[in-house]
């Protein structure tokens, strides 16, 4: 009965938290982060009294309900990502997606090799910042440029279509580094190791791209056919878990499995009101259940000691997501015909981490990537708190930026 009750606790918490967030213009996301955080402090400083909801946070039940909720936030994210909006992405998109992809991986890996301290995990942990700076948040990006009503305009079309396929790499990036760790005890990449995992990624994509481009349309003309209750859901699940069963198969994580699977669920593989109807029940499920135990679990993990412990980290850190995504995004989105207050805009809409940040970081955490080497040097041991203020930093501060930009620019015009 203690997970029903911390259930309890964390739906009313997130979602008072959420609501608050959302009366003050700040994404919700930031909102159930910041109760995940209060919750935490309150469990540190009342354990004995709070025995029962402590214990509950740390018991299997709620390890598999935050697995969950990584498991169905990566499927919806797949879901509201089209294919098709990849095939057509103009070649403006695609050099701003592959500038904000290379400058951040870039900046992270230099950063890490530069501060992290000498260790057999050490590149591993470099390549992992990196990869985390060169994430864009597709879902908080669309909700920016949606609010300030410029989802369709050149600029949106350009950030959201880049910041698809930013997230696509980054996932097959994370795919590399976690089956590396897997592979290697020692966290070095060795050829013969490295061409193994190489080809386990590629025959992995090898076979569930064909499966999506040929059988989901397959089924999905025949599931009208079909009689039991909720079958374009349960038909929905069982691909996605068969994704993600198949890539812990290959020594991949299973996130990479539930977006590909959701990738490949879009209008043209079923009916639009089917399409819209499993969209808005997967959305139920996820954001209004499984996303907020599991961001609450962000912020349980969140230890602000590392703002006191290495606050220089931290703000170059930040300073290093923001410039990177700013230089990375932005001059290619100048070169392909963009003024230059509206590639700034460009760059500034590519920074916002949010929900995948988060993900990718919860990963690597349970992965071990930052309990290495023994015993753990501080710095290593801030790189998750470091990581997740980041991203609620640049969550929090982007859209304000880009609202700023987005007024000089007509008043700039006028």
């Amino acid at each position: 009965m203690n997970i029903l009750y911390l259930i309890l606790v964390l739906l009313v918490v997130t979602r008072v938290f959420a609501e608050l967030a959302e009366r003050v213009r700040i994404p919700a996301i930031v909102g159930e982060l910041v109760a995940g955080v209060a919750l935490g402090l309150l469990l540190k400083q009342y354990s004995e009294s709070l025995t029962a909801l402590s214990n509950a946070t740390q018991s299997e039940g709620y390890e598999a309900l935050v697995g969950l909720g990584m498991f169905f936030l990566m499927l919806l994210a797949g879901i509201r990502m089209e294919p098709l909006d990849f095939a057509r992405t103009s070649r403006s998109a695609i050099l701003v997606a592959l500038g904000g992809m290379i400058v951040p991986v870039i900046a992270g890996f230099a950063l890490g090799i530069a501060v992290l301290p000498e260790s057999p995990f050490k590149v591993v942990q470099s390549l992992f910042l990196g990869t985390a700076l060169a994430i864009t948040a597709v879902p908080v990006t669309i909700r920016m440029f949606m609010d300030l009503d410029q989802l369709d305009s050149r600029i949106g079309k350009t950030v959201v279509a880049a910041a698809l396929w930013d997230d696509l790499i980054s996932l097959f990036l994370l795919a590399l580094l976690l089956a590396a760790i897997g592979e290697s005890a020692s966290g070095r990449f060795e050829l013969e190791s490295t061409i193994w995992l190489l080809g386990k990624v590629s025959l992995y994509f090898a076979v569930t791209v064909p499966v999506g481009l040929f059988v989901f349309p397959r089924v999905g003309r025949r599931l009208r056919h079909l009689h039991f209750p909720e079958v374009d859901f349960s038909m929905l699940l069982i691909a996605a878990l068969a994704f993600a069963v198949f890539a812990e198969y290959m020594d991949l994580h299973f996130i990479l499995g539930a977006f590909l699977a959701g990738l490949f669920f879009h209008p043209n593989v079923v009916d639009t009101d089917i399409y819209q109807r499993v969209e808005r029940q997967m959305s139920g499920i996820t954001r209004g259940f499984l996303a907020p135990v599991f961001f609450v679990s962000v912020g349980l993990h969140l230890d602000f000691s590392a703002i006191a412990q290495v606050p220089w980290f931290v703000a170059t850190l930040i300073l290093a997501a923001f410039i990177s995504k700013l230089f990375g995004s932005g001059i290619p989105a100048y070169w392909v015909g963009l003024s230059k207050w509206d590639a700034t805009i460009v760059g500034i809409g590519m920074s916002g981490r949010g929900a995948v940040e988060l993900i990718v970081a919860g990963v690597a955490l349970q992965a071990g990537l930052f309990s290495k080497p023994v015993p753990v040097p501080i710095i290593v041991e801030s790189l998750y708190s470091s990581i997740v203020i980041m991203a609620l930093v640049t969550t929090v501060l982007t859209p304000v930026f880009l609202r700023w930009m987005l007024h000089g620019r007509s008043r700039h015009r006028n």
